[in-house]
């Protein structure tokens, strides 16, 4: 068995949160050409590489993110060790990385990472960002999964897996009108105003279509990319809210709004994007094994 050299984990380590081996070498008061090499024998030590090289810069391959989350524990139980016998002891922590897209439930997301919630074994990162974003994240195994409402293309160049979690579904919300009539769904949209997702989101298009068949143009106030600002928007406007009830499940409870109408021909699904891995990560995989749906094939993938 081949004993790991840790100067040379320490070298990498320093790289790899530098992001550059210039940097990196001033740092270690090194030569570039040295510190290269000792990155080197590190790669042929464990088999892999563990950066890919694209133009100057350094981008960390799946082997690389894994080493990095190694490097980062073995550094940080030195750390721990010291900080033991000074009688201030730290907890060593694993990491699971998430990505949500914006116009995702902030609910739902909580749903989904409440198993791992107040563990103090696990240290959680949760970024937000549009669906290019998040999947070139993916892609460079800056991330574990992306959260979604929209599933990923798939082809050979980019081997996402889509994992079906839930669907839910959409309804129009607004305020309580107890001195109105029942609403009425679509005609009631000729008069009365609505807030709106964006375009992102599949449900919105599909909602578009349903008025477009009846020949309504509705009253717009505004079109919001991001559930929680539609959520406060929900509540402080006049009109209806096309929304899943999640993304509102507190106002709902409280009557704050209420369900004016629910549209059986529209869901919102929710998906949690992975890429293929050599190395997964146990934590997102114990969070995908609460969901007895397997991933969804796409179409044309």
């Amino acid at each position: 068995m081949t004993t790991l050299n840790f100067n040379h984990l320490r070298y990498f380590w320093a790289v790899a949160h530098e992001g550059s081996l210039t940097r990196a070498a001033a740092r270690l008061h090194l030569s570039q050409s040295a510190l290269s090499v000792q990155i080197q024998k590190l790669e042929h030590q464990i088999g892999h590489p563990l950066f890919d090289r694209v133009g100057k810069r350094l981008i960390l391959t799946e082997a690389g993110r894994i080493a990095l989350d190694y490097a980062d524990t073995v550094f940080r139980a030195g750390d721990e060790l010291m900080s033991t016998l000074e009688g201030r002891p730290l907890a060593s922590r694993q990491v699971l990385r998430v990505g949500a897209l914006t116009t995702l439930s902030r609910n739902f997301q909580l749903e989904f990472l409440r198993p791992l919630m107040g563990r103090l074994d696990v240290e959680l990162i949760v970024r937000s960002g549009t669906m290019r974003d998040l999947l070139a994240r993916l892609e460079a195994h800056a991330i574990d999964v992306v959260l979604a409402n929209s599933a990923a293309q798939r082809d050979a160049s980019a081997p996402f897996r889509n994992h079906l979690l839930n669907q839910q579904p959409v309804s129009l919300v607004g305020r309580p009108r107890p001195d109105r009539p029942p609403f009425r769904f679509p005609e009631d949209l000729r008069s009365v105003p609505i807030l709106l997702p964006s375009l992102d989101s599949d449900f919105r298009i599909a909602f578009d279509h349903l008025l477009e068949l009846a020949n309504i143009r509705p009253v717009i106030l505004a079109e919001v990319d991001d559930m929680a600002m539609l959520r406060l928007l929900a509540r402080e406007r006049e009109g209806v809210t096309l929304v899943p009830p999640i993304v509102v499940r507190d106002e709902l409870a409280a009557g704050v709004l209420v369900e004016h109408c629910r549209i059986p021909q529209l869901t919102e699904r929710f998906y949690a994007i992975i890429r293929n891995r050599r190395f997964p990560n146990q934590l997102l995989g114990d969070l995908l094994s609460r969901y007895a749906r397997p991933a969804e094939p796409q179409a044309g993938g």
